[in-house]
């Protein structure tokens, strides 16, 4: 399964199949059954880095600005982190070869329960960026058209609202797809989407009269949880990692350390991607420094055609993704009425429920920041960090053994709760201030 930064757990291409009933472990392990064994090196960097390029470009520099420039070297020990625990899921996977999903690490660990526990962060997290994905569209859209209402029985619905409805309503259909292979290949341009969005900003700042000309601060103490917990949303890929690990031709090559002219597939990724997340970071905290929105694209002037790209590049990325990140959590809710397998009146119907309740939270928490604060501090931290981690220490033993390895591992658990706890208790603090 993958996400988006977003495609979180859907595969990018995916053969549905046709299964008899309709169990939560079958639904699971369907996103990892595509054709195994076969894919390149150089496909497996594209399909990681679309994985890991997401919606966090566009809060990493309110992120910055949050926490101060200094706030960069979290950024890079939570990039080295995530990719240290990208590493242990493959160690994980390594010791038995019926693991093929995130949840099979968690039940190798813990049993039932942990494969209960990985799912529901797993799901929790692909329905709270989702719910993200709506507020990043109204919002952006509302900047664009500020004028937009609409009156329905009497009620006048502001723009945002309105254009959160709008995009739900065109989303829907997608939504309502039995076979989600061609969105899977419309959801590949998060990497094309990441780099025009880069780009255009540079170009709005460096000739469109922007200039780079803000100092910012050096350090932001009270606006490091939310900068800490903005920058583990950004690495919250991790529940795709078992796919793209089984479908390479050639496994030695996810994580080869050892051979320097031949680097793994996965330091390759974060490698690049983090590049990439600090460059936005920095170019937009140097062009609106502290007034920097909680999306970069709410920053840029709306009438320079730089701006509009950027923009309008934003919008596109997450209606072709919306899909391939709920369609996991649609398909486990389905599981939870046999039914539903057979009858397809109400299949659509749990879909098209879905989706409003989607857009009820939307509605209900209409700060794109806060939320994808929460997500990344509780859900993203949870999943990225903590969990590879614990599990990795039960399945190879190693709480047994007192080594470097240990200290490693206790010290990268301790960073992932220290985190989920004070990013957690900011994000709320700030979402119930704006209630």
């Amino acid at each position: 399964m993958t996400r988006d930064k977003p495609s979180l757990t859907v595969p990018l291409v995916v053969e549905e199949k046709q299964r008899l009933g309709c169990k939560l472990e079958d639904v699971e392990t369907s996103y990892s059954d595509s054709t195994t064994g076969t894919t390149s090196s150089f496909k497996t960097v594209f399909h990681g880095l679309n994985a890991l390029s997401g919606v966090g470009i566009l809060s990493i520099p309110y992120a910055l600005s949050s926490g101060g420039w200094l706030s960069l070297v979290l950024l890079f020990v939570i990039s080295i982190a995530a990719l240290y625990s990208g590493l242990l899921i493959q160690r994980c996977m390594d010791v038995d070869s019926n693991i093929r999903t995130y949840p099979d690490i968690g039940e190798r660990a813990f049993g039932s329960k942990g494969r209960l526990l990985v799912s529901v962060v797993m799901y929790a997290e692909l329905y709270l960026v989702a719910a993200g994905f709506l507020i990043l569209e109204g919002d952006n859209l509302q900047s664009l058209f500020p004028n937009m209402v609409l009156e329905v029985a009497g009620f006048e619905i502001g723009a945002r609202q309105s254009f959160v409805i709008i995009v739900a309503l065109i989303i829907l259909p997608t939504v309502l797809l039995d076979n989600m292979s061609i969105l899977s290949y419309i959801s590949a341009s998060g990497v094309l989407a990441s780099a025009i969005i880069l780009v255009s900003i540079f170009w709005t700042g460096a000739f469109d009269g922007v200039g780079f000309k803000e100092k910012g601060t050096l350090l932001n103490w009270h606006g490091i949880p939310t900068a800490v917990s903005l920058y583990a949303f950004c690495y919250c890929a991790h529940p795709v990692f078992p796919t793209l690990y089984t479908s390479m031709k050639n496994k030695h090559q996810f994580s080869n350390v050892r051979n320097h002219h031949d680097s793994g597939v996965l330091i390759v990724c974060f490698v690049l991607c983090t590049l990439n997340y600090a460059s936005m970071a920095a170019l937009g905290y140097l062009m609106f420094g502290s007034n920097v929105q909680s999306q970069v694209t709410l920053s840029l002037p709306t009438h320079k055609l730089s701006s509009i790209l950027a923009i309008y590049t934003a919008l596109v990325n997450p209606i072709a993704k919306y899909a391939l990140m709920v369609t996991p959590i649609v398909k486990v809710t389905k599981s939870w009425f046999p039914l539903s397998c057979n009858n397809r009146p109400l299949s659509l119907f749990i879909s098209t429920a879905f989706v409003i309740s989607n857009v009820t939270v939307a509605l209900s928490v209409p700060f794109f920041g806060d939320l994808m604060s929460l997500v990344g501090a509780f859900l993203s931290m949870t999943a990225a960090i903590v969990l590879p981690c614990l599990c990795y220490m039960k399945i190879s033993r190693a709480y047994r053994r007192c080594g470097f390895e240990m200290v490693v591992l206790v010290s990268v658990v301790l960073l992932g709760i220290a985190v989920v706890v004070s990013g957690t208790y900011t994000s709320l603090l700030q979402i119930i201030g704006h209630l």
